[in-house]
């Protein structure tokens, strides 16, 4: 039953690991190409536990050639694993890495536990903090594709009953069917509610393309959120947690100069985010893909720095966002180590050095941002009241006009003009009647 399907996905993708003991695993196959040695995963997989409210009592970590069939870390390996569990009384055992359903099930019945993935564990933090239709909709697709290639083992227990005739399917078969032919229908389902929802934001996302739209981007845990209240004057959440932002959220940032630009907070990244989270989580991704110009902020003070710079461009790369303007942004400086932080600023010359928290290098920023803003042109339809003499003679002395009309008591003009002067000219009564072309830039 569907009913039954979807109870198992969320219980899988849902744990309760609130203070429940847990040994931590990381095996790193070499001959995979996977080099990790710029990362701490276990101090990664750590904060994931961490986050998801579980007590870490152990480490494991193993080099492997390539995984095993059958266990993933190998027969031996996971036996001194199982002793270990019971030293420790684990209720838990987290692998960093991914595994298939007959791994899991061959390392439970050794270990006497749970075992959970990386991907399970990703999904079980992101449904905690799902609060929004959009995203509990977008959860749950994710669930779903995850928990589909493990239906045959939820059903594998019926598959050992012999059907009456020989050559008939057992009642394991029969159920798989109808688990997978249900949960193909709900993805498809929620895949055309998603696209809908994704449509609408494009369009709200295009009713603003007179205003100039920036994304804040970055590894999570990185100050995302903490910059977002400094630059927006407002007070949202901010943990040392991961992925404490899911939603999308935008607000007006206003420079000291009256400038003003819209700026979205995103959800955080990691490295080797799920694919099928990305693809799940495309619609909140929609403010990233339309934006003008994306902050990607950096905690300076991790000494992971570099790798998770790295793991952003990855998925902004999945997500078509790798060629936007991108400014990076060194946030953190105050618990950075200095020659730690030299060693960034040399290697990415045109990053900006802030502290959210601490309020440091927002005039910077700023600057930096009315620059490139001021370099961009917009084409527009206005209407210009025929009173209103200075507002037409600004249009005419810093836009280009493509086109001119005189309808009853305004004139109707098509223009070029600069996001900046743009801006200027709203505060002299400018009002926009249509959008022709978004963002042309020079």
């Amino acid at each position: 039953m569907l009913v039954k399907l979807l109870d198992i996905t969320v219980k899988d993708t849902n744990l309760n690991v609130q203070n429940k003991k847990a040994i931590l695993v990381d095996v790193v196959h070499q001959s995979m190409g996977k080099n990790r040695d710029n990362i701490n995963s276990l101090e990664e997989l750590s904060l994931l536990a961490y986050t998801a409210g579980a007590i870490v009592v152990g480490q494991v970590t193993q080099r492997r050639e390539k995984p095993d069939n059958a266990y993933y870390i190998g027969q031996g390996k996971a036996e001194e694993l199982s002793v270990l569990a019971r030293e420790h009384q684990a209720d838990y055992v987290i692998f960093d890495n991914d595994l298939s359903p007959a791994q899991i099930r061959n390392l439970e019945e050794i270990l006497g536990i749970a075992v959970i993935d990386r991907t399970e564990l990703i999904l079980a933090i992101f449904g905690t903090h799902a609060r929004t239709n959009q995203s509990r909709l977008q959860l749950e697709l994710a669930h779903l594709e995850y928990a589909l290639p493990r239906l045959k083992h939820l059903w594998s227990h019926l598959s050992r009953i012999g059907g009456g005739v020989r050559g008939d399917r057992g009642p394991g078969e029969k159920q798989l069917e109808v688990d997978r032919r249900l949960a193909f229908d709900r993805i498809t389902t929620l895949k055309r509610e998603l696209k809908r929802i994704q449509t609408r934001r494009e369009e709200e996302v295009a009713t603003r393309a007179e205003d100039f739209t920036v994304a804040l981007v970055g590894y999570t845990n990185a100050g995302k959120s903490t910059l977002m209240n400094t630059l927006a004057h407002i007070d949202q959440l901010t943990e040392d947690k991961l992925f404490s932002t899911l939603d999308t959220k935008t607000n007006i940032w206003e420079f000291a100069s009256g400038q003003k630009v819209l700026l979205s907070d995103t959800v955080g990244f990691i490295r080797n985010l799920p694919h099928k989270l990305v693809e799940s989580f495309h619609a909140t991704l929609e403010e990233v893909r339309q934006s003008d110009l994306l902050l990607h902020i950096v905690d300076a003070s991790s000494p992971d720095a570099e790798s998770q710079i790295t793991a952003v461009n990855t998925v902004l790369k999945e997500i078509d966002c790798n060629n936007k303007d991108i400014i990076i942004v060194l946030n953190k400086i105050d618990r950075a180590d200095k020659i730690e932080l030299e060693i960034l600023r040399r290697k990415f010359p045109d990053a900006c050095v802030i502290s959210a928290l601490k309020g440091l290098g927002i005039g910077e920023l700023e600057e930096r941002l009315e620059k490139i803003i001021s370099a961009r042109q917009v084409t527009l339809t206005v209407k210009v009241p025929m009173e209103n003499g200075r507002l037409l003679a600004y249009l005419h002395q810093h836009g280009i006009i493509l086109d001119k009309k005189i309808l009853d008591t305004y004139y109707k003009i098509r223009l070029r003009i600069g996001r900046r002067d743009l801006f200027k000219a709203r505060q002299l009564g400018l009002t926009v009647k249509n959008i022709a072309t978004k963002a042309l830039r020079h």
